[in-house]
Formats: C-alpha cells, structure tokens, sequence
C-alpha cells in the first residue's frame, strides 16, 4: 500500500516537471577573487515565481550587497555576483514555480584567488647586524609558491645557512651585512594555472653611527669674550646628523653658540662660569644613534613663558596685562605700545599708566580705560645674553563714537553721501533719522543706504529745497549709543577767480590767476578762460582744475595783436561768473637775421637767412612717491611764430661729464618722468624747444634724489669708523690743547692768564699790575691793600659810556685801546702787543693785592 502512493506522487511530480523547464547559462562558473559575473536563468513554460538560492539554502533577496537578483521579463532572472570573494563560491540554484508546478537547476560557482602582493614594501631597512626579515605577503588559490632572487640568482638556501625562506614566504637574512644591500626579486607561482607574477624590493642596511669626542674635557676660561670649542667626529651609513644637546635641550646655531655645517663642532662664545655642564654630542640616523660627553659650560637666554591677550571695557577702573619670562641672569621686562616704551614706574603724569615688575614678572596697569587703549602690546625680556619679544592683543569694548563731516553741499538732482563713520567695538547698528522718521521711508524715492563695517552712505538725490537741512544718524551696540546730526545744504556756483598777471608772447600768454574766494561748498573741477580780440566774439578752452594749478597757457594767439581775456570757475553744480576782463597785447616775432656774403670775381651776392627759434620752456620739478624717480613739468613760452614740433631733454648727474641719451618727445608734451636714478645724487637738466625754424635756449633745473631709504650706516655694517667716543675724546683733547696754546701766549705776551697765577700764586713771581691813573702816558701801577683777597670791579656799559648824550670819548679802561686826542693808539716803546677793544656790555677785573709797585712798562693794557 505504502509503495503505490509513492509512485503516485511520482508521477505526479514527473507530470509537473515536464510541463517547467529551467535552464542556467553559463552552466558553471569560474570567478577570480574581486571580478563580477551574472548567470542567466531562462524558464520555458508559465511560471509564476523564479527565485534564486544561495549555497546556504537560503532564498536570494532583491538589492542584497553584493549578490543582485533581477527579474527582467515573465521568463528570465538574473543572479550577479559583484567583487566576489572566497565565501561566494558553491552551487546556487534557480527554482521556478506556478502553482503546484515546480522546476530548478544549479549552477556550480567556483571562486579562485589571483597571485596578489599583500605586502611586499619597497624600499625595506635593516640596521646592520640584525636578523632581517624581508617581507612578501602573496595570496592566491591555491597557495603559490615563492621563490627568492638576488642579483639575477635563485637564492640557495642550502648554500648558505644565513638565508631562510619562513613558512610565510619572508626571506629571512640572519646577521645582515652592508654587503647584502641591493634589490631582491620575490616570484610567485601557482603551478595549476602556469601563473607566475613578481615584485622587486629595495633592500637597505644602516649601518649604527659610530662618535668620537676629540677632548673629552675642555678647559675654557670664564673671562668674558674668551670662546671654547667642542668637537665630535662621527660615522655610519646613512651619514649621521650631529646634535648638540644641554639639559636635555638641543642647541642651534644663534647669538650664543654656532655650529660648523656638519654640527660636529659647536662654539660657545663669550664663555662664563656659569656655563659649566655637560654638553652632549649626539650623532643620530636611521640604524639608531650614540651619545658622548664633553664637559662645558652654559647660560639661558630670556624666555617669555606667559603672556595672554586680554579684553575690557571702555570706563573701566582698570586691566592688568601680566608678562612672565625665565632667563639666567634674570632679565628685565619692559612693555611697549605703538611708538611708547613702559618701563618700571608710573608712565603718564594722570597716573593711569603703572609698571610693576617683581623677580621675572611684570605687569602694565592701564587705569580708566579708553578705547584708545586698545591694540597690540609687546612684552621684551632682555639681560646681557640676548632679549625675547612677544605680542598680546588688548581688547577693548566701548559704545559707538560718530564720526565724519557734518555739513555736505549739493544741488538739486545731484546725489550726495552724507557719511556716517562709527568707531565701535563690538560692531554697530546704524540707523538715520529726519525729523524723527526713520530713513529711508515709503514715501522717500530719493534716498538710499549703503553700509560698510565702520561707515554708513546716506545717498540723497535732492529733488526740491525740501530736502535740504539736518540729518541724524544714530549707531548702537551692546556697550551704549550715540548720535550725531548732519547737514545738507544746497551748493552754489563758484565766484570769479582773479587775474593776477598776464604775461604775453608772441603767440601765447601766460595768465595768472587766484582760485575764487568761494567755492559754492563743492570742489571746482575746471577753469574756463576766454579771449578774443576787442569788439569780437570770445574764443574760450577749459582746463582740469589741481590743487597747485595757478597759471593757464593760451596758445594759437597771433603777433603784435591786442586781447582781452576773462576766467570763470567751473564746480559741479555750474560754471560762475566770469571775472573783469584783462587786456593785454601780444610781442612782436624775435627774428634772427644770419648775413652771408660770396664775392665771386667782380660780383658780390648777399643772402639774407630769417630765423625765429621758440623760447625755452618754463621748468618745475617734482619728486615722486619713490625718491629716486622725477617728473619734470613745463610750460610752453613763445613759439617763434612757427608751431612747436618737439621737445628735446637730456640730463646727468653733476659729477659725471657724460649726458645720458636723449629724450625727444611730442610737441604735445607737458612733462618727462625721469625712472631709476641714483640715490642722493645732484642732477641737472635740460629742456629745449625746438620748431620749424630752430632750436630754443635750454631751460635748466638742477635736484637732488633723496636717500635711499634701505641704505644702512656704515657703523651697523662693521665699518672701520671711529666711533662717538673716541671723536668727543679728540675734540676734547684738541679743545684743551687749543687752551693751552692760548695761555701760554698770554703769560709771555701780556703776563696773564693761567700760567701767571700759577707763578703769582705759587712761585712769587710779580704779577701784572694796574693801571695808573696816569692812562695819557700808558703808565700802570698796582694797588695796595692789606686785605688778601682780590679787588673785584665791576663795570658796566653805563659806565664805560658817560657821555651818551654827547657822544663823547669812551672812558679808558683794560680793554680800551689808549688814544691821543687826535685818535691815535698809544703804544709803549718797550711792549710789542697792542690791546684790543673789547665791546663787552659789562667787566669784571679782578685785581690781586699785595702786588709790588711795578714800572708801567713791565705791563701795558
């Protein structure tokens, strides 16, 4: 009973099958690792359903990662298996079903691994004597086998014991030597497949430096300027680097200590006795380093270790900035602020400036704070090694401050910006008013805003009188608000410049003139000047206004001929009136007139050559923004009566002979810029007008560059000047020299002086005595006193000059020459001086007593 309905199921299942058939392409499949491959599942017959397993036996779901099943018609599925790897081989199987109807194939999926280089790095470095490991990670299916090469040869391993191929295909190299540097071939091959596939790896050996101190122990003295030098010499592959180290702290090349290319020998200068320590020579490279001791000496430079930024308020009682640094010996701290300099102290007379400093700290105190405050501050610590400098930025908050021109001009239809400048931190919000109405309004069209981030544009095309008046801005910030009112007022038409001077030639003139008394409240743009003849229409040229412009050229005008001119001022809201009209008249053509005589024979022929050379141009100078470069402007003078064609110029410095070529240019030309000259040097020029008829006279200027601002004294660049010092001590020297010359003249020539007193005083050697009052005769005697102490006598210019009213004679005294009533000097037989009149306002005439009564002729005034 149990075997019939067995074979009925059969049966059945056989009658189901046969109506669905399932068919796989390709029937198998082979996948390197990481490739993708789909397999196509065809199904004859009605099927409902067409699904794909996975080796698992687990139905394969749409939009999986890396296996993808797509149903593309009633009739056909597609399995695609992306970047497939080892765990997606097996046997996947297609079933297709329609009701009780049921059918399915497999495909078997094999999954093979190329031979991939894992890791084979290239270049590998080893230090010289280790057991080195070279490492070749191959991966493939099935396992390769790895073959090592060096220098075109299979390595053998039985050869030599120092190779070994290690289970996991490295090449091992115990005891690595220089010698086994070079390029290693690792091969892999997968006999199954005959694929074979390589990769060359660099091999490297360091070899671990080797150092050497050249003295141990070095001797240096402590004597300030004295230098010592440490010495190391060092080996290995690759060449070592060579550091030089103190405490642990690695020296470079600067003010203390400097080091030779190589760093194998380090110089300590100025050496101290606080430079005693150890100092280490460390020769480092890729195999490792080595270390030697030499014994020295060393100090530290200051360090800043602390200095932070800070932010305050404006109206603030006070902030403190705090600057710490470390240095041996302990250095000094100072603060600066733009051009000032704090030092220790109260540093402002309101006393809102403090520094204090204790041991390596400092602190600048700013009391009240203003907004003015705010910036960059530098902290410098400095001893007699060296100094460090460090910046920190002072914050200051405070409430807006207006800024800007208050009254602006325009005119009706022309915009204006009224400019609102706001200093303020943090930023400002900006907002105008006019009559209390907030700008700009629904009902304003002519007014707009722009804003920057310190200004404020109100742009106001005024369309009636209206407009005109007062403006408010308004800017707040967090710290407070301020406002300010500014003024709109209409602007006028220039009023009349005035003609100073007319300088006629004969076909121009040069008019000058003064800018106009008013400028209407906008700045004049350009100057009309008209001329014509008396009685005829005006002929009239406008010309671009400039600050410096205070003369116009009329050119075209003719000889000998009568004019009258007139000048107005141009702004941008018109032209003005026209000022009271100057006439002047023209100068005739200046001819030439060159006679040249040919007596051929008996005839003689004359022939008269007119010429009529323009007149030299009238020169100014400006120096530009560089001061090595020139502009030279001119003006063009009479013509000659012929038009100008060009202008020539040349110049040179003043102490060359040479001119530098020259420079012809247009006969439109007003002026040459002059590039590249030599700094601090004197130059002359000249500019000649040339025309039909000739050449003018050269219009000559002479300048001077400036200095060239990067040049540096020569006592900065070690020049061999003397310095400042030694030239006082000369001056002195000289000085008193100059003295001593001066003293010794006076003690032989009129027994005075230093050298006297001394003899007087010390020697007892006569002195000079006084005069008598026997002056007609040049008689002199001395007083007598029984006092010690010197007679002093002062006199002054009243004294010495009675008779103002008068006129009469000067009253004789020691610096008044001795006369004759006819007006000849006195002068004593015995004595070559002659005394000098001296017009001193008053005299002081020191006396000694106790002189012995001398003849009037041993001294003479």
């Amino acid at each position: 009973m149990l075997q019939t309905r067995d074979l009925i199921w059969g049966l059945l299942f056989i009658g189901c099958a046969a109506a669905i058939q399932v068919q796989i392409t390709p029937t198998q499949g082979e996948i390197s690792v990481g490739e993708s491959k789909f397999f196509l599942c065809e199904v004859v017959g009605d099927a409902k359903d067409i699904d794909w397993y996975a080796p698992s036996g687990e139905k394969i779901l749409p939009n999986m990662p890396d296996i993808f099943v797509n149903r593309a018609d009633e009739t056909t599925s597609t399995l695609t298996i992306y970047h497939a790897n080892v765990d997606s081989a097996g046997i996947y199987k297609c079933v297709a079903k329609n009701g009780d109807k049921e059918a399915q194939a497999t495909v078997q999926v094999k999954i093979f691994q190329k031979i991939t280089f894992a890791s084979a790095p290239s270049p590998q470095e080893f230090n010289e004597g280790d057991d080195a490991d070279i490492v070749c990670n191959v991966v493939s299916s099935p396992p390769p086998t790895i073959i090592w090469k060096h220098k075109g040869s299979k390595i053998q391993v039985a050869k030599d014991v120092r190779y070994k191929i290690m289970d996991n295909g490295h090449l091992q190299i115990r005891g690595i030597k220089k010698i086994d540097e070079g390029m290693y071939n690792c091969e892999a091959r997968v006999m199954a497949r005959g694929e074979i596939d390589f990769k060359m790896i660099k091999v490297v050996v360091n070899v671990l430096p080797t150092i050497r101190a050249r003295l141990s122990e070095v001797n240096a003295t402590a004597d300030i300027g004295s230098s010592a030098l440490l010495a190391c010499d060092a080996d290995g592959f690759p060449e070592p680097t060579v550091t030089w180290a103190h405490n642990n702290i690695v020296l470079e090349t600067g003010d203390k200590y400097s080091l030779n290319e190589d760093g194998s020998e380090l110089v300590i200068k100025d050496v101290k006795k606080v430079d005693e320590g150890d100092y280490t020579c460390i020769a480092k490279n890729k195999a490792g380093e080595k270390a030697e001791e030499v014994s020295l000496n060393v100090f530290v430079q200051p360090k800043i270790t602390y200095l932070n930024n800070q932010t305050a308020s404006e109206f603030d009682d006070q902030v403190t900035l705090t600057c710490e640094a470390l240095g041996d010996p302990t250095p000094t701290i100072s603060w600066s602020f733009e051009n000032r300099v704090f030092t220790e102290g109260e540093q402002s007379l309101d006393r809102n400036i403090v520094v204090r400093s204790h041991a390596r700290v400092s602190s600048l105190t700013l009391k009240n704070v203003v907004f003015t405050y705010a910036g960059q501050y530098l902290c410098t610590a400095s001893n007699s090694i060296g100094q460090d400098n460090q910046h920190m930025y002072l914050e200051v908050r405070y409430a807006p401050k207006i800024q800007g021109r208050v009254t602006v001009y325009t005119w009706e239809g022309n915009a204006a910006n009224i400019s609102c400048e706001v200093e303020a931190h943090p930023g400002a919000s900006v907002v105008w008013f006019r009559d209390g109405l907030q700008l700009p309004s629904a009902n304003t069209t002519n007014m707009k805003l722009y804003n920057t981030q310190t200004v404020s544009y109100l742009e106001i095309t005024p369309d009636s009188q209206n407009d005109f008046g007062s403006y408010n801005c308004t800017a707040t910030n967090a710290m407070g608000a301020d406002s300010k009112e500014f003024i709109l007022i209409q602007a006028e038409v220039p009023s009349s410049p005035e003609i100073q001077q007319v300088e006629p030639f004969s076909s121009t003139a040069v008019v000058a003139f003064e800018e106009p008394d008013s400028m209407g409240g906008v700045p004049i743009i350009k100057y009309k000047v008209e001329w014509r003849l008396p009685g005829q229409d005006w002929t009239g040229s406008e010309h671009d206004a400039n600050d410096e412009m205070t003369t116009i050229t009329i050119v075209g005008l003719k000889p000998e001929t009568t004019y009258e001119v007139k000048m107005s001022a141009i702004n941008g809201k018109g032209e003005g009136e026209s000022s009271p009209a100057s006439t002047f008249k023209t100068e005739p053509v200046q001819y030439s007139f060159t006679i040249s005589s040919e007596i051929p024979t008996t005839i003689a022929a004359t022939t008269m050559a007119i010429k009529g050379e323009p007149s030299a141009p009238i020169l100014e100078v400006k120096i530009q923004d560089r001061g090595n470069t020139l502009k030279i402007n001119w003006i063009k003078q009479d013509d000659g009566g012929s038009p100008i064609k060009h202008y020539l110029v040349r110049y040179k410095a003043k102490h060359v002979s040479d001119w530098k070529p020259e420079i012809r240019l247009p006969h439109n030309s007003e002026y040459v810029t002059l590039n590249g000259l030599d700094w601090n040097t004197e130059y002359e020029v000249h500019v000649v007008a040339e025309n039909q008829q000739g050449k003018s006279e050269p219009a000559v200027i002479s300048f001077r560059t400036t200095t060239d601002p990067t040049t540096i004294p020569d006592a900065v660049d070690g020049g061999s000047g003397l310095g400042t010092g030694a030239i006082v001590g000369i001056l002195i020297v000289v000085f008193f020299l100059l003295l001593l010359g001066v003293d010794v003249t006076c003690y032989f020539l009129n027994k005075c002086g230093l050298l006297m007193c001394i003899a007087v005083n010390f020697c007892g050697k006569a002195g000079p005595g006084a005069k008598s009052k026997d002056i007609e005769e040049g008689k002199a005697a001395f007083t007598k006193d029984e006092s010690k102490e010197p007679i002093v006598e002062v006199r002054t210019e009243e004294e010495h000059t009675p008779n103002q009213g008068g006129g009469g004679p000067t009253e004789p005294n020691e610096t008044t020459p001795l006369t004759e009533p006819d007006g000849k000097t006195v002068k004593d037989d015995k004595t070559k001086g002659q005394t000098e009149l001296k017009n001193a306002t008053d005299e002081v005439k020191t006396v000694p007593n106790e002189a012995p009564q001398t003849n009037g002729n041993e001294s003479k005034a």
